[in-house]
């Protein structure tokens, strides 16, 4: 039986993944870690063990990492992309510094190790239409020169010292459990809790701005995925495009629309959060993805529209 840490506990994405985990390797087997400040709540809290675990503090990481006899990390520390640029040193320090540190503790107790990428490691130099697995990574945000370092330093574990390290390119996130939090891609939630409570939205981004999107159930089905997968079968370790839909402002507006026909939105555009969609992929291509552990994602445009207005009415209607 795996005893795995999440790092990032409280965040976006490590919330509903703590809670996936310990439905699959039992409450006690999954440790939430959080930093002063950010100390899970309700069910996250109740449902299992917590521990401080700062990735700034690797002495910290270490002694939780012995402490429940941990053999997987899940590595979430990180500032979205937008809160990244105006905090360009927390990022790195976060993001760089403290992969290092939970690297370090994994090569010296034996741990696996799964730190996401994201589509903001490609750049403008960067085929955008099937944006190949392989290909010039030349980002200008810190947000993205730290993805790809994400990616370099944990393939650099792997190959030096033989840690398994895994890793994949995250689309944009769509969840009806987290808001929206500073990420470029956070329009296509932040969407949803507009027309659910009846208000007209004003995009950040232009009409036309085609993104890979991914609906919060199938990002955590890729990393789980990724990390239980037989590891002979990876060519790839670090950096696995992942897909499931890619649209335009227009487009999951137009797919709300056929739910709530009344619901209205216009466009004031964000010059920072457009800059930095447009050095941004239109859609990946995930073949590696697919042949070399079996990603296939549950969710497109329209089942997921469905399901997230369905989830998110009972939540913030009832």
């Amino acid at each position: 039986m795996k005893n795995i840490l999440i790092i990032g506990s409280t965040g976006q994405i490590g919330s509903e993944l703590t809670m996936e985990l310990r439905g699959r390797y039992g409450n006690d087997h999954v440790v939430a870690g959080y930093i002063t400040g950010s100390e899970p709540q309700g069910i996250l809290r109740e449902s299992g063990p917590m521990a401080l675990a700062d990735v700034t503090d690797g002495s910290q990481i270490a002694d939780v990492v012995k402490r429940y006899d941990i053999d997987a990390i899940y590595n979430l520390a990180a500032l979205l992309s937008v809160v990244a640029e105006s905090k360009p040193h927390m990022a790195w320090r976060i993001g760089i510094d403290g992969l290092w540190n939970v690297l370090e503790v994994a090569r010296e107790q034996g741990c696996s190790v799964f730190t996401p990428s994201s589509i903001g490691s490609f750049g403008l130099s960067t085929p955008h239409v099937r944006t190949p697995q392989d290909t010039i990574q030349r980002p200008r945000t810190i947000y993205g020169v730290s993805k790809v370092t994400t990616e370099l330093l944990s393939d650099y574990f792997f190959f030096k010292y033989g840690v398994d390290t895994r890793s994949v390119r995250f689309p944009g996130i769509i969840s009806y459990m987290t808001p929206p939090g500073g990420g470029t891609t956070d329009y296509a939630v932040d969407i949803f809790y507009s027309a659910v409570k009846g208000e007209k939205f004003t995009c950040p981004l232009r009409k036309g701005t085609l993104l890979d999107m991914m609906y919060m159930p199938d990002a955590l089905k890729a990393a789980i995925t990724l990390m239980e997968a037989n590891p002979d079968r990876l060519v790839h370790h670090n950096g696995f495009n992942v897909a499931a839909m890619s649209f335009a402002p227009e487009t999951i507006y137009a797919e709300i629309k056929k739910h709530l026909p009344d619901f209205e939105m216009d466009y004031d555009v964000d010059p920072l959060k457009q800059s930095i969609a447009d050095s941004w992929p239109d859609r990946m291509n995930d073949t590696c993805a697919r042949r070399e552990w079996g990603w296939a994602p549950l969710y497109d445009i329209r089942s997921m529209t469905t399901d997230m207005l369905q989830k998110l009415s009972a939540r913030l209607l009832n």
